[in-house]
């Protein structure tokens, strides 16, 4: 086209498709890659990096480096071994579904411009709303994935509840809720102690009367209550927390219920993950991810809005120029819906592949994974090299390496976390790694429509037959840094000063080097406590670390006396650790001084810092906090699970 430096004629179009569906198809059912390919960034400059041409260069070169220096180099989520995270295996009408929003170019931000995509996207909203339960009232919108959706959850319930950004307001979730809970609160502007973070029980789900317990020592503290947000399918296990309990809760209250689905969601579909799910159709929001558990190229997520005019009210802002864009009454703005403006058509893919298999097909390959996931339970609990730490929670299984006879934690983490990294370079598979109550464990995810139980065999007989004698002796100790800036109120001018030998002759301290001692010596400070004295309370949010250097304190949780602290004990180590985003436990229990006491107390960020620079340390309180999370999952209710040798988990 001479006219058109851009433009490709009819024929060269055709040409240049046909060739790349070519390329894909190769790429799709080359059962010989591997499930991880990892390159340095070295490597891949070496491949890659360079000026853009001048000039055009042919079509079947720019095939021929992307099969050779780029789809090699990355994770391979159709692979039938990949268990890692929560993985995303398309299907290809999916994928011909981008490739022809792609090609149209469609703009999916106004009906106006986009009347036959933006009812496709309400066809498909519809769809999922009847899966879950929701009213033909709610409304929906498609995002890039769940985080989006989350922090669009998160917006709406603000503007609905609150309108303008109050410093009172506060969040609950677990400490088992996916990150973007954390990112979302903060990128709209909650402080970390707007954010209460709080454990779980022994089957790592959030139980409605601890979440309760928490409003009521906010709203006595003249908080206000906005939002709790629980898992339909936590990342880290896949527990499903007790939603139907939690929106009676909410309800009762008047407090927004957010459900993030966006692994479990799906699940909806089986009789089996609809009964798990009992409890999310009494959500005010929920968020879905179709690019997991209903098998969608990424980019796709979903929000739905059990009263739908909620969502427009939030979001809705017509500028001048718009106004050719306003809708008539029954006509959807999808811009209005959510932060984007400018977005592609994303339900393309869904309504191609799910009129293409129906919806019998995805609903068979969602009650395979959790038969495989069944299967790969019953696998490890037979094998005397494997521990199972948790029972499969839809399609996610907690396990490890454990030889007999072989009982440190510490070897234990080392062996296990060596496992996943020399898996990932075998390309049979791959599984990734969580902490169950700080204790190190793998995790596999069953999820992908490839997998068969072979799959499931062959990896998890790959771990028990692994080498695990490597030496995981600890490395050398680094030191912790001076601070060169300290804060002025953190430093002479704002406390007593602490002196070395006071912080070297506490045990837990006992054993760092002079730099470090000098290092938690200049951020520390001297506190004292009267018999009776309650020196934190449970549900505050304060998130300092102490260490008795004197005296006796007694510990209590939602009423109980659990332990009893002496000379040399720690505590606070549960809010102080960094949860993510900044965010943190609040004080999970009451500790009162029963004698005179003197005590040293870190900022939690020092304490971050220093279990992060210190490793000896962070073991230490690492299997406190994992101690102390078990032992407040007994008091919120179940027994722990055992072990297939009895063992406590």
């Amino acid at each position: 086209m001479e006219d058109d430096p851009l433009g490709l004629d009819a024929e060269t179009m055709r040409t240049l498709g046909y060739r790349t569906v070519d390329f894909l198809v190769d790429v799709l059912t080359d059962t010989s890659a591997p499930a991880l390919r990892r390159a340095t960034r070295e490597e891949m400059e070496q491949r890659l990096a360079g000026s853009p041409p001048e000039k055009g260069e042919d079509f079947e070169r720019i095939l021929e480096q992307l099969g050779r220096d780029v789809v090699p180099y990355m994770s391979k989520g159709d692979h039938p071994g990949y268990f890692a995270f929560i993985p995303s295996c398309g299907t290809w009408p999916g994928a011909l579904g981008d490739l022809v929003a792609s090609a149209l170019n469609v703009f999916a931000g106004s009906w106006m411009e986009s009347a036959g995509p933006s009812q496709l996207e309400l066809t498909v909203l519809d769809w999922f709303k009847e899966w879950i339960g929701y009213p033909r009232a709610a409304a929906g919108v498609l995002v890039s994935g769940g985080s989006a959706a989350n922090m669009t959850a998160l917006a709406c319930a603000r503007e609905a509840l609150l309108g303008a950004m109050s410093d009172k307001v506060v969040v609950y979730c677990s400490d088992q809720a996916h990150s973007s809970v954390a990112r979302g609160a903060r990128v709209l502007g909650f402080r970390p102690d707007q954010v209460r973070v709080l454990p779980v029980d022994a089957d790592y789900r959030l139980r409605a009367d601890r979440v309760e317990a928490a409003m009521d020592a906010d709203v006595a503290a003249g908080r206000q209550p906005l939002l709790v947000s629980a898992s339909a399918g936590g990342t880290n296990t896949g527990a499903v927390d007790a939603l139907a309990d939690l929106a009676e809760v909410c309800r009762r209250r008047r407090v927004w219920f957010h459900v993030d689905g966006a692994y479990g969601g799906f699940a909806a579909l089986t009789d089996r993950g609809r009964q798990r799910l009992h409890g999310i159709e009494e959500a005010d929001s929920v968020t879905l991810d179709p690019h997991k558990w209903l098998y969608q190229p990424f980019e796709c997520g979903c929000l739905l809005v059990r009263e739908g005019r909620l969502l427009k009210e939030a979001f809705e802002i017509t500028p001048d120029y718009l106004h050719d864009a306003e809708t008539a009454q029954r006509e959807v703005n999808f811009s209005d819906l959510g932060i984007q403006l400018s977005r592609t058509a994303r339900a393309f893919k869904l309504w191609m592949s799910l009129r293409y298999f129906g919806v019998d097909a995805f609903r068979a390959a969602v009650d395979r994974s959790l038969d495989l996931a069944a299967y790969a339970q019953q696998r490890i609990e037979s094998s005397p090299e494997l521990e199972l730490l948790l029972p499969a929670n839809l399609s996610v299984v907690c396990f490890r390496r454990r030889p007999p006879g072989v009982d440190d934690e510490h070897r234990l983490e080392s062996a296990n976390s060596r496992i996943v990294a020399d898996l990932a370079r075998t390309g049979i598979g791959l599984i990734s790694s969580t902490r169950l109550q700080g204790r190190y464990s793998l995790r596999m995810c069953v999820l992908n429509h490839t997998t068969r139980r072979e799959d499931v065999d062959r990896v998890l007989g790959w771990i028990e037959r692994a080498s695990i004698s490597a030496d995981t002796r600890a490395a050398r100790r680094p030191t912790v840094p001076h601070e060169r800036h300290p804060q002025l109120g953190e430093g002479w001018l704002g406390r007593a000063a602490v002196e070395r030998g006071l912080v070297a002759s506490v045990p837990l301290f006992s054993a760092l080097d002079e730099a470090a001692v000098a290092a938690v010596a200049a951020v520390a400070r001297k506190q004292r406590a009267a018999p009776g004295e309650t020196i934190v309370a449970q549900w505050d949010c304060a998130r300092e670390f102490y260490v008795i250097v004197e005296g006796t304190a007694s510990v209590h949780a939602d009423g109980t006396r659990v332990a009893d602290l002496r000379a040399g004990d720690f505590f606070g180590e549960l809010a102080a650790l960094d949860w993510g985003a900044s965010f943190g436990y609040p004080r999970l229990a009451t500790v009162v001084a029963e004698t005179p006491m003197r005590l040293l107390v870190l900022p939690g960020a020092s304490l971050n810092e220093l279990t992060r620079r210190v490793p000896e340390i962070g073991r230490r309180i690492q299997r406190a906090k994992r101690d102390r999370l078990s032992a407040l999952a007994q008091i919120a209710g179940r027994a722990p699970v055992a072990s297939r040798r009895g063992r406590e988990q």
